[in-house]
């Protein structure tokens, strides 16, 4: 029978589902090796045939390494907390759970019929209340630790009390808010509980500050900074401005340089490790304090500064060395003492360009670097090594949350102040003797410091260190590190996320009991905020902790559950911890890990806080998640066009151009739905049925036929680009797109989506199938021990699959396949001792077909995912003769095999009585025979 994909497709999936073939043992002598696709949101749209490409690559590797002997771990399940299914609840009234279980059917129906080897008795889901119950539980050990410097690592909650109690606040050492108290120990016992708590949130993991957010209205709920592009929304396009909010952080920066750190003892692009070594952005420097004008500094008493801080803006520098070259200061727009430090001639101004900030985005103000904007606040400070009076300033390009929120102008060595201050007519102040600052700053770090006061005449390092010195002599500044990354704000406005596991007494947050967990989403009447502005949460009727205190109403972030959900796959099902002490010492990590690159500094980053926060209390053993991670690049979107004439008015007409014949016509360029167009040339009967109005189009044709234009674009519906690998895998099989998503390129480049190739994958397989069958299709397999060419071919295809797989490089795999089965069926190869090992070693790229085979083959159903691999014998590719091109006077008359083995001599000997060559020299005696051995045989006669 010929090769009926549909039938042994559905066969074979039936199969691994009622028999549960992919599921690995929690306890085994093979090694273990944990395969881990980045888990999709269940969009309502489904998979389109971008979507699989990273799953497809990962299962290969999770079956070829069951193949190897390991133990593979290869789970999916479903980041379902989201804004889309919130969005539609909000136009409905339907439950966003009712949605996301519907998207959610769609995307395992499609996940099924693409054949891939996941364990779905491990499947999670990020809504499910027995698995946020866990996300609330790790939210509760977070709250309940604090972070010591001198150890380096988190730590109870009580430990830090028991400190206090024992000692007050002297020797702690902790990552904390900049204002905290200090108190004897006796201080701290005779605090009531609210004092102590409000305390205590100044040191915990989590914890409530006031920051500034990216807050869009139409959306409810407040936004990341990725969310954010031009000022609006990335879904729905809404207007988002700045806004100091109440909101749930955690301090990631307690990690930092960990986090930095760890980036070199995994193996991720190193691109994506640049990205998150800039966004945590480590600078070593120092912090200066300015006096604001009419409060002078004592140097003899350093106490009166240090309680002055009112009176005081801090700076941090990484170019303290420039301190005498500062001509002002610039603070950012939401600056605490802007208010204060605001003149009444300047209000209207700062208010306006105060309002004018809101409107852009962290990320937006950081990339413009060419606009120049700021207003003058009417103050000024005191320069604190040489007392010079200088204005102070507000501007978009300062932000609130780095460093200190304010920064020095120093427009002779850094370019954005340089601009600053020639737009606004500030002083420039050469300060190193080899400065050249006529049309640009210059922050050359070489040559002699001038107008500097104290440091003239010195270099760099002795400069820097000296003016440190004297700023910590003066109590006017020290040496600092700093980090760009900020704490993370964990709290979302909105409905459909996981709930805080938190309730408020007298103001301040306080946990619920563990044994009340999971705290379970409410019901509400309305999936929109109150009539006076507060979360959805906030509508559920007598929703109470023990029926008395308010629950908090934000929501988690989306990326909570993402955090840790790997660790959920080690041990699905267990009700008593988020994963056992067993299941997480045999798993450990996740061995390779595939997804976009644009989680570098979201889920990226936040999974690896995570998992170093659970190794520091001791529920994780690995420091670092993930070990390997591979970027998949995107498939992008093959559009397809349309031309409508346009006529002498200007309107569009009825009538559609072929794209060869559009410069002899006005017309104007439409997309077309791509799944009705083969080979750039469109159906003309399936674009009339497509919309209503095409029903009497006519067509200008080229050739009989109407030939599209094409563009590569985002895959998109509003470009009818986007394929559906329902419909492919309905005309040519799973096998089919599994291994053209292979061969469409390299795993880790983008490429663009052409369906016109398939066809020839198509075809491969169905000449795969025709090797183990008749001319008839009568199943027909010899037993005869193979040829030499039949094991060399073999192996060859052993050995290059093996290094490919390994390297991850299925493309040239894919290729190595074809040549293969060329090979084979030239040779009229029907031997089962070669086919039996190529069904095995094309059966991760192909399962169903190869599972189909393998039976036929006399194999028990099931077995072929744990068969060994097939071993590579390099003796089969060493080449013991060569089929020697024979030229008699330059022209080759035919060929000739030849044991390598023989001499020049032998070699000469054994062509001159072959057969054929004697028939050419027609009993003539050549005058010359030249032999390069492996190459030729010249006869010259």
């Amino acid at each position: 029978m010929d090769y009926q994909f549909a039938a042994i497709e559905k066969k074979w999936q039936r199969f691994w589902a009622d028999h549960q073939t992919f599921k690995p043992e929690d306890s085994t002598a093979k090694p273990k090796y944990y395969v881990l696709d980045m888990f999709p949101y269940p969009s309502g749209a489904g998979l389109h045939v971008g979507h699989p490409l990273g799953y497809i690559a990962s299962d290969i590797f999770a079956r070829y390494k069951r193949l190897k002997g390991f133990n593979v771990l290869h789970p999916m399940g479903y980041d379902s907390f989201g804004l889309p299914a919130e969005q539609y609840a909000i136009q409905t009234g339907q439950h966003p759970a009712i949605t996301t279980e519907a998207n959610i059917a769609t995307y395992r129906r499609q996940l099924d019929q693409i054949g891939f080897s996941f364990d779905w008795s491990r499947e999670v889901r990020t809504s499910s209340p027995d698995f946020y119950k866990w996300t609330q539980w790790i939210f509760m050990q977070l709250f309940n630790s604090w972070y010591n410097k001198d150890a380096d690592r988190a730590e109870s909650i009580d430990k830090l009390i028991k400190h206090f109690e024992q000692h007050g606040s002297t020797g702690i050492n902790a990552v904390c808010d900049e204002e905290v108290s200090t108190f004897t120990a006796d201080e701290w016992r005779a605090l009531d509980d609210r004092a102590k708590q409000t305390e205590l949130l100044k040191y915990r993991l989590t914890y409530l500050r006031e920051s500034t957010v990216n807050w869009c209205a139409a959306l409810g709920t407040v936004l990341a900074n990725d969310e954010v592009k031009d000022g609006f929304s990335e879904r729905g396009g809404y207007p988002v401005e700045q806004k100091k909010m109440m909101q749930w952080s955690m301090r990631i920066t307690a990690y930092a340089e960990r986090l930095l750190q760890g980036l070199d003892t995994i193996d991720w692009p190193e691109p994506l490790k640049e990205m998150q070594r800039n966004w945590i952005g480590k600078s070593v420097g120092a912090l200066v304090r300015f006096r604001i004008s009419d409060f002078q500094f004592r140097n003899s008493d350093k106490s009166e500064i240090e309680n002055s801080k009112s009176e005081i803006i801090e700076v941090f520098t990484t170019r303290v060395d420039t301190i005498f070259g500062t001509t002002f200061l610039v603070l950012a727009p939401e600056h605490e003492l802007v208010t204060s430090l605001t003149t009444p001639e300047q209000k209207v101004d700062i208010k306006a360009y105060i309002a004018q900030a809101k409107k852009k985005s962290e990320l937006e103000r950081m990339a413009d670097a060419k606009t120049v904007s700021g207003a003058f606040t009417g103050s000024y400070a005191i320069n604190p090594v040489n007392g010079e009076k200088i204005e102070i300033w507000i501007a978009d390009y300062v932000l609130a949350g780095y460093g200190t929120g304010a920064v020095m102008g120093v427009p002779s060595g850094d370019q954005r102040d340089y601009l600053f201050a020639k737009h606004y007519s500030l002083p420039i102040i050469p300060i190193i003797d080899i400065q050249k600052i006529e049309t640009e700053a210059d922050p050359t770090k070489e040559g002699r410091y001038i107008n500097s006061g104290f440091i003239n005449g010195l270099a760099y390092k002795e400069a820097t260190s000296t003016v440190i010195a004297k700023l910590e002599e003066m109590g006017a500044g020290k040496a600092k590190v700093n980090f760009r990354m900020r704490d993370a704000i964990f709290g979302r406005q909105r409905y459909w996320g996981e709930p805080v596991p938190v309730y408020f007494k007298d103001g301040l947050p306080y946990l619920i009991d563990e044994k009340d967990l999971p705290l379970v989403l409410p019901e509400v009447d309305k999936y929109l905020p109150t009539e006076s502005g507060e979360p959805p949460l906030a509508r559920a009727s007598n929703w109470k902790y023990k029926g008395t205190e308010a629950y908090e109403h934000s929501t988690m972030p989306g990326w909570a559950g993402s955090s840790w959900y790997w660790y959920r796959y080690m041990d699905a099902h267990n009700d008593n911890e988020f994963a056992s002490k067993k299941a997480i010492e045999y798993w450990k990590d996740v061995d390779l890990y595939i997804g976009g690159s644009e989680h570098a500094t979201g889920h990226l980053l936040y999974s690896r806080f995570w998992n170093k926060f659970l190794k520091d209390i001791g529920l994780v053993i690995e420091e670092e998640p993930f070990k390997k991670l591979i970027n998949q690049g995107h498939i992008q979107g093959r559009s397809n066009f349309v031309y409508r004439l346009i006529d002498s008015e200007g309107r569009g007409t009825n009538t559609f151009v072929s794209h060869g014949l559009i410069k002899q016509y006005k017309t104007s360029e439409l997309h077309v739905d791509v799944n009705i167009v083969e080979n750039d040339i469109v159906d003309i009967n399936k674009f009339k049925q497509w919309r209503p109005e095409y029903a009497d189009a006519e067509f200008i044709l080229e050739g009989g036929k109407y030939i599209c234009g094409v563009e590569i674009e985002k895959m998109s519906k509003s470009k009818f680009n986007v394929v559906n690998p329902d419909d492919l895998i309905a005309r040519y099989g799973a096998d089919t797109l599994r291994m053209y998503e292979m061969f469409l390129g390299p795993l880790e480049q983008s490429k663009p989506w052409n369906t016109n190739g398939i066809e020839g994958v198509f075809k491969f397989l169905r000449k795969f199938w025709r090797l183990f069958h008749d001319d008839v299709w009568n199943f027909n397999i010899s037993n005869e021990e193979p040829t030499k060419a039949e094991l060399k071919s073999l192996h060859k295809i052993i050995h290059k699959v093996e290094e490919d797989v390994e390297r991850f490089s299925f493309n040239t795999s894919v290729s190595s396949f074809m040549i293969a089965v060329n090979e084979l069926t030239d040779l009229k190869c029907n031997k089962r001792a070669i086919l039996q090992d190529l069904v095995i070693i094309l059966s991760p790229y192909a399962p169903h077909i190869s599972e189909e085979l393998w039976v036929l083959l006399g194999n028990k159903p099931g077995t072929l995912s744990y068969a060994p691999y097939p071993k590579f014998n390099p003796a089969y590719l060493i080449e013991d003769e060569f089929a020697y091109p024979i030229s008699i006077n330059g022209k080759t008359k035919t060929n000739v095999s030849i044991p390598l083995s023989l001499d020049l001599k032998e070699t000469e000997d054994f062509v001159l009585a072959h057969a054929d060559v004697q028939k050419y020299l027609d009993g003539k005696a050549p005058k010359k025979v030249i032999v390069v051995k492996g190459r030729i045989v010249n006869i010259v006669l």
